[in-house]
């Protein structure tokens, strides 16, 4: 395997707006894709996604971290532009801009963390995921609000318009999504843990369920981290390397 993989800048439409991210490429022969998708006020630049991307890698799996519009570098006005349908929709494009390379395989996995999560999960049967990781992952919006007063589980801060919103319910989306890890803090205060025993019991085998113990909503526990991680790496080996 390489111990230098090669890391692109890539830029794709969705829905008008140019979004930016980052390929982190293997040294392999057409290798399968995960797509990260970000927390509701983060960027593609977390740590979390970063050190995901070097691990998938070392595996021969290729890495592709992306701003949502409204983030980061791709366009886009955050408080005008930001629902879970826009998302979903940014994710799905990323799938197709990734597809399109011919120095990319088809097998595709995705990996979300907190709002990231409930994209993947809304998107994962549409764009014929083969594997899919989550964390924080809430299934209502409603659970997602408390974010404007706390950490976000990508480690970011910010601030939200009093009249901004997120509605959503991903619930019908869970049937049929099969091969997921899902990781969760037991004391998650933003997203509530009952949100990870949800998405466990609605979705198909094979499926795992990884309790972190007095976790919070960004993870900051090092173990935590590490675990999470080496886990979901492994996970995408054994679901996209078949």
């Amino acid at each position: 395997m390489n111990s230098k993989p090669l890391c692109r800048k890539i830029t794709f439409h969705s829905d008008g707006y140019l979004l930016s991210g980052t390929l982190h490429l293997p040294d392999a022969d057409r290798p399968p894709v995960v797509i990260g998708s970000h927390g509701l006020l983060s960027s593609s630049e977390s740590p979390k996604q970063q050190e995901l991307a070097a691990l998938c890698n070392r595996y021969g799996i290729a890495y592709f971290r992306f701003d949502h519009r409204g983030c980061g570098a791709s366009q886009g006005y955050f408080p005008e532009v930001t629902s879970l349908k826009s998302r979903t929709a940014d994710l799905r494009n990323a799938v197709d801009a990734v597809r399109r390379r011919p120095d990319l395989g088809q097998r595709i996995g995705l990996f979300g963390s907190s709002m990231g999560g409930a994209t993947c999960l809304a998107a994962a049967r549409e764009v014929a995921a083969e594997a899919v990781v989550i964390y924080a992952a809430p299934v209502r919006g409603g659970n997602i609000q408390r974010v404007r007063i706390q950490d976000d589980a990508d480690g970011e801060m910010a601030s939200l318009p009093d009249t901004f919103s997120l509605q959503f319910d991903v619930t019908e989306k869970l049937n049929g999504i099969h091969n997921i890890l899902i990781f969760h803090g037991d004391a998650d205060t933003v997203v509530p843990f009952a949100d990870a025993r949800e998405i466990h019991a609605l979705t198909g085998e094979p499926k795992r369920l990884i309790a972190l113990e007095k976790g919070d909503h960004r993870m900051s526990r090092k173990d935590h981290q590490q675990l999470f991680a080496r886990e979901a790496a492994q996970w995408f080996a054994s679901g996209l390397l078949r």
